[in-house]
């Protein structure tokens, strides 16, 4: 980053001195640019000579522009930070305010040194910086959008600029009392009218031409008559360098389009004026013949057409050329008058823009401004070949330079003066004997050339060359090829004459002097103007000008009389310099081009004004300044000093042991004469801050210490005094609440018995928090416990009974989805044996814990007993969808259709006896089917699923009847017995005998009433309850989700 002005004197070896003035050899060039391209070195491209800032082209982008860079330099000392361009804006605009009067700032410098980005720089820090309303931004932005928009029609590309302003600008941007920017008003000087139609090899037309065709719109272009091809315009392509990569046409016509309404352009003005431009190219592409008496005559009249269609003038306007002015014309001639025509528009169009844009910026308030200036004018000129323009160029400066000496001597004066400091007489180069050669009356160059201009006779540039000669014949400044001496004669052709500038020496070749300094435009082409439908060229030619036949005044008189209107405008304003310097020719950053930034400085006067600003003192600064910077270096003065500041100063120089003739004491300001003065006090302060820093340091923590200590000790007592308040605080709080928890506990308890009230709710919440809390612990984990359900108090009985039947239902639902698909089928045909059977028959209980066979129902053995005699035969049963089979080894015995299917009937007692009741539908059929089967409940229970024959199985209790035959019964009589037999009794009847049931199976056919629990423990599950209650809701649960 850059130093501040202590580190650029403690580093002055290594980036520099940020101000010449304090160069100890300031006389020498080379110590001058020695100490310049440092700081290029290190990017720091700015460097003070006083008040006047110099300024080195980087050609690369550096971060020094932002926001936060404007907001470091506003209301800031000029000299307090490093040299910036933010710097002098700032301080020029507090000046302005402080004093109320006005200010310029003249920026200056070579083509392409970076005038045109510096005189932006400052309205971008005056847009920033000043304050802001509705109304002053949009002043505001139209001062800032008329920069693209001159740029576009005053710049072009040169040899060494890409974007040279070929013109001189002067804008005074308009203050109100509180500093607010309020308007703004141009002026310009010297608009390059010939580049119009003549560019060297290698530059451009003006930016405006190329933008329109590049980037206009194919609506537009085709309304103009243009082609979107720049190589089609004469006025374009005699620099053959139309495309140049470092400029994007198509984008700056955007913003210039852009800025263009934003000024106040409407698109009528807008038309128009593009319509002018658009005639300039069309009149370039106007090209004459020779007849056959060698008269120019039209060779191309579409082109002219087209001027008349886009510009509005009138197709006469070459008729007047041809025939009635000078008639007949040359080609030559024709072609002069083309030309002159379009210089003509252009130029008169251009000052039309700047005056629409004074429109647009002005103050309408008629109360008192304070300006600021900003002059961009062109710098001092030397090319290989230098003509009229250089010349005007370097007369403007030469003129720039006297002032700029005198009103430089003039503040140095002043400041002396004011300071009672005797003034010392400076010697400088007074270059007023090169400013009378140019301008004196009668004398002049300028004179010279009018003379010659206006003289009667065939005028050329070499007899205005032979009069320069036979009047400035013995002038110092002033040689020609016949005035030379041999030596100084080989470099100087015969159409060439001399001048030893300020800035050096500078030859001018004569050639076409006499035609840009006359710009003759012939009266009947100007009446043709005024007649053109176009109402800005109609504006512009139908001005003040005489109708008389007084000839117009020449190039060269009209801008001596603007040079010196501009020259008494900043005489009445305090003067700011910004001198811009070019690094190198190539643009290439980095690079620091000796011979070229000494040709600069030696022509831009900074020597010169080096040598004013030193010529007395070098460093001069207020006294409270000085005394507060230094005082450490003088125990009288350090730490404080209690009298007046300059008597400090002079106990402290004395101290360092100035002598008499190296300072001066004045008013308010000390002046030392040598740098080298300032240098040793400045390495004096920088030994001495160490020293100063360790006591400070030391001193301060000293007391830093002490204060904290005696902080912490204030603070620890405090705390410890707050604390304990809070704790005691505290106690008792939890004090008075206890006792208010006991007392509520206390009549709770004694009316817990009583319907919820204000003294027992709290009391009963408690306890319904505390049971829930237990019960949440101690929950049962099966189905069968039903024994460890907490005994609740009374008034959370009801609560307690629906807790415990959701927690039976949860702890069901969970053994129930933990049942598997075949399991569900299981009880599915198990609950259908319970609606038959249960309750019904003894054996019942016992078979709920033996499980079904799916196989079982294609092969079962049986029993079958004979209708005559009961004899027993060992059979298999078989159960189809549609009948019952009963086979022997594969052979069918008998068959029983379901249709055919009377009735089942079993006893109630523990055998497996089953009696098939079967209709008799003739004599010849067989009766019922006896058997028995150890499987008596799965196998009815399956035929009452295939066959749907729930209904008609029935347990009968006692003997059971049966069909032997067709109207024969039979009878099976039942009884229990010690032991299970079947056999024949006397009186024919087949006696069944079964096992008596004992006690226990007793209790556990009266538990099989009412509950599936066996069936559970085949499986592997927890126990279903085997209580009524119990049962009952596992039996509704199965229900509810289609298990029975």
């Amino acid at each position: 980053g850059q130093l501040d002005m202590e580190g650029a004197l403690t580093a002055r070896d290594r980036v520099g001195i940020q101000d010449f003035v304090l160069l100890d050899a300031h006389t020498s060039e080379t110590a001058f640019l020695d100490n310049l391209k440092k700081r290029f070195s290190e990017d720091l491209i700015y460097t003070y000579i006083g008040t006047l800032l110099v300024s080195v082209n980087p050609y690369k982008e550096l971060d020094i522009y932002s926001e936060k860079q404007m907001d470091i330099y506003m209301g800031v000392n000029f000299f307090e930070l490093p040299p910036h361009i933010f710097a002098l804006a700032d301080n020029a605009y507090h000046t302005m305010l402080t004093e109320a009067n006005n200010h310029f700032i003249l920026i200056s410098g070579e083509s392409g040194a970076g005038k045109t980005e510096a005189s932006k720089k400052i309205l971008q820090y005056y847009a920033v910086s000043c304050p802001s309303t509705t109304l002053l931004d949009n002043v505001r932005d139209r001062m800032l959008l008329s920069n693209p928009v001159l740029e576009a029609f005053g710049n072009s590309k040169t040899l060494k600029n890409d974007n040279s302003s070929r013109f001189g600008k002067y804008m005074d941007i308009q203050f109100d009392i509180q500093g607010d920017a309020v308007g703004g008003h141009i002026l310009s000087y010297l608009l390059e009218k010939s580049r119009v139609v003549h560019q060297n090899h290698g530059e451009r037309n003006f930016h405006i031409f190329y933008q329109l065709v590049k980037g206009g719109e194919e609506d537009l272009l085709h309304q103009l008559g243009l082609e979107r091809n720049c190589q089609h315009y004469s006025y374009l392509v005699q620099g053959e360098c139309a495309n140049v990569t470092s400029i994007n046409d198509k984008n700056d016509w955007k913003t210039v389009r852009n800025a263009l309404s934003v000024i106040d352009f409407d698109e009528s003005d807008i038309q128009h004026l593009l319509g002018v431009i658009a005639s300039v190219l069309h009149l370039g592409n106007v090209q004459f013949e020779p007849d056959s008496k060698g008269y120019a005559t039209l060779s191309n009249s579409a082109e002219l057409l087209w001027v008349s269609t886009v510009s509005l003038l009138l197709t006469c306007a070459f008729f007047f050329i041809n025939i009635q002015v000078l008639s007949p014309f040359t080609t030559d001639h024709a072609v002069y008058a083309r030309d002159a025509l379009a210089k003509a528009i252009y130029g008169r169009t251009f000052t039309w823009l700047v005056n629409k844009i004074n429109d647009s910026m002005g103050n309408k308030d008629s109360s008192r401004k304070t300006v600021i200036g900003l002059l961009d004018i062109y710098g001092f000129e030397v090319f290989s070949v230098n003509g009229f323009e250089q010349f005007c160029i370097n007369y403007c400066n030469e003129k720039l330079q006297q002032l700029f000496i005198q009103l430089t001597l003039k503040s140095e004066q002043e400041e002396y003066e004011a300071e009672s400091i005797g003034w010392e007489p400076v010697q400088f180069f007074n270059n007023k004997i090169i400013c009378d050669l140019v301008e004196e009356k009668h004398r002049g160059i300028i004179s010279v050339l009018d003379e010659e201009c206006l003289r009667p006779g065939e005028a050329t540039d070499l007899t205005f060359l032979e009069r320069l000669e036979e009047k400035l014949d013995s002038h110092p400044h002033f040689v020609t090829h016949k005035l030379a001496d041999k030596k100084t004669r080989k470099t100087l052709e015969r159409g060439d004459f001399r001048l030893l500038h300020y800035a050096g020496e500078v030859t001018y070749c004569v050639v076409g002097f006499l035609d840009k300094n006359n710009d003759l435009l012939y009266r009947n082409i100007k009446d043709v103007m005024r007649q053109s439908k176009n109402a800005i060229v109609r504006e512009c030619f139908a001005s003040k000008e005489s109708d008389g036949r007084r000839r117009p005044e020449t190039v060269a008189s009209q801008f001596k009389s603007s040079l010196l209107g501009l020259t008494d405008i900043l005489m009445s304003k305090e003067p700011w310099y910004v001198r811009c310097l070019k690094s190198n020719e190539s643009k290439q950053p980095g690079q620091f081009d000796n011979v070229l930034v000494q040709h600069q400085v030696k022509y831009l006067g900074l020597m010169e004004h080096l040598r004013v600003r030193r010529a007395g003192f070098a460093y001069r600064c207020r006294y409270d300044v000085f005394l507060q910077r230094y005082k450490p270096l003088c125990p009288a003065t350090w730490p404080y000093w209690r009298g007046v500041a300059a008597e400090g100063v002079e106990v402290l120089v004395q101290h360092l042991g100035y002598l008499p003739d190296e300072y001066k004491m004045g008013r308010t300001k000390i002046f030392i004469r040598h740098p080298r003065t300032l240098f040793a006090t400045e390495d004096a302060f920088e030994a001495c801050k160490h020293l100063l820093a360790s006591r400070i340091q030391a001193q301060y923590k000293g007391y830093w210490q002490k204060g904290q200590f005696r902080r912490q000790k204030e603070a620890a007592t405090k705390i410890e005094t707050c604390w304990r308040g809070v704790q005691a605080r505290k106690e008792k709080g939890r004090r008075q609440w206890a006792v208010k928890v006991i007392k509520k506990f206390i009549k709770g308890y004694m009316a817990r018995g009583e319907a919820k009230t204000t003294d027992n709710s709290e009391y009963l919440a408690f306890v319904r928090q505390n049971y829930l809390n237990r019960l949440k612990d101690n929950l049962p984990k099966m189905v069968l416990d039903k024994t460890s359900w907490l005994t609740p108090p009374p008034v959370l009985t009801e609560t307690s009974e629906i807790l415990r039947q959701l927690n039976m239902r949860l702890m069901v639902r969970k053994y129930i989805r933990g049942i598997t698909a075949q399991q569900k089928a299981q009880l599915q045909l198990k609950g259908i044996t319970s609606v038959i059977f249960k309750g019904m028959k003894d054996s019942y209980p016992q078979s709920v814990s033996q499980p079904y066979v799916d196989t079982r129902i294609s092969y079962i053995p049986i029993v079958k007993y004979d209708r005559n005699g009961f004899k027993a035969r060992p059979r298999q049963l078989i159960l189809t969808q549609t009948a019952a089979y009963v086979v022997d080894d594969a052979k069918i015995k008998q068959r029983v259709l379901y249709t055919t299917l009377n009735g089942v009937s079993v006893s109630t007692l523990s055998d497996g006896i089953i009696i098939f009741h079967i209709a008799s539908e003739d004599d010849k059929q067989k009766g019922d089917l006896i058997m028995q089967c150890d499987h008596l409940f799965e196998v009815l229970t399956k035929l009452s699923v295939v066959a749907n024959k729930q209904s008609t199985i029935n347990v009968v209790q006692g003997s059971i009847k049966f069909q032997m035959q067709a109207g024969k019964e039979g009878i099976v009589e039942f009884s229990s017995g010690q032991e299970s037999m079947v056999y024949k009794d006397k009186n024919g009847h087949l006696m069944v005998v079964s096992d008596a049931v004992t006690a226990a199976e007793r209790g556990l056919v009266a538990c099989s009433q009412t509950c599936l629990c066996c069936l559970a423990n085949s499986y592997g599950h927890c126990h279903v309850i085997c209580l009524r209650s119990g049962t009952r809701l596992v039996h509704s649960w199965l229900e509810s989700h289609d298990f029975c």
